[in-house]
């Protein structure tokens, strides 16, 4: 396969994992408006507010992270359209049956071996891309909107996200590997340092995504 076939065909993989995550998101997508006016008194009782910006960052984080339960609490294939086709024909459960003694025998535990392996075909190679690169934002976005961002925050942050979801994994079906946490924690503590970039080369803008004192400056 050629550099340029090898690319589309990254890309192909990231549409359909993208139209995945799509029914979570517009879920996400109206709870937050939902839950706006209530997270808008919240604030109001402890003298802060939330600006535009925030707002902003926040629903994209919100979206995003309904986005990525979409591709990893749920059975391989759960949003896919032929899923559901094959369910409403009664040829496919809702959430397939799982063989946990199988589960026992898959389980990697052992590090790195999926990281050794990923220059051993495409495929290994863009599943460890995108263990990273989709755990980028869960560091970028922490680091943005929590107050007082440490590097130890997001990468904590990314480690319990990636273990709870490793940990779900293992009782719907899908692999459970000790490499997928060490490159998700990777992909988040990146994503500590991208705005750790962007707010050396621009604070005021990225203090525009913290709560704000009401009439004071930013909060923290």
């Amino acid at each position: 396969m050629s550099l340029t076939e090898t690319l589309w065909w990254y890309l192909g993989n990231i549409w359909e994992y993208a139209l995945q995550m799509l029914p979570c998101m517009c879920a996400a997508l109206v709870l937050f408006f939902l839950l706006r006016p209530w997270r808008c008194r919240r604030l109001a009782r402890l003298g802060l507010s939330s600006g535009p910006w925030r707002e902003g960052g926040l629903l994209l984080f919100v979206t995003f992270a309904a986005g990525l339960a979409a591709l990893t609490v749920f059975p391989a294939c759960f949003w896919t359209a032929w899923h559901w086709r094959a369910v409403l024909a009664g040829a496919r459960p809702v959430i397939p049956a799982v063989d946990l003694q199988l589960q026992l025998q898959t389980l990697q535990l052992e590090p790195f071996q999926e990281i050794f392996r990923a220059f051993r075909g495409p495929w290994v190679m863009f599943m460890m891309l995108a263990n990273i690169g989709i755990f980028t934002p869960v560091g970028f976005f922490t680091a943005l909107l929590w107050r007082r961002p440490q590097w130890w925050k997001s990468l904590l942050a990314g480690f319990c996200s990636s273990v709870i979801i490793e940990f779900t994994q293992f009782f719907i079906g899908r692999s459970t590997d000790i490499d997928d946490v060490i490159l998700n924690t990777t992909g988040a503590l990146a994503g500590f340092w991208i705005f750790w970039l962007l707010r050396t080369v621009a604070p005021t803008f990225t203090a525009n995504f913290q709560c704000r004192p009401r009439g004071g400056n930013h909060y923290g």
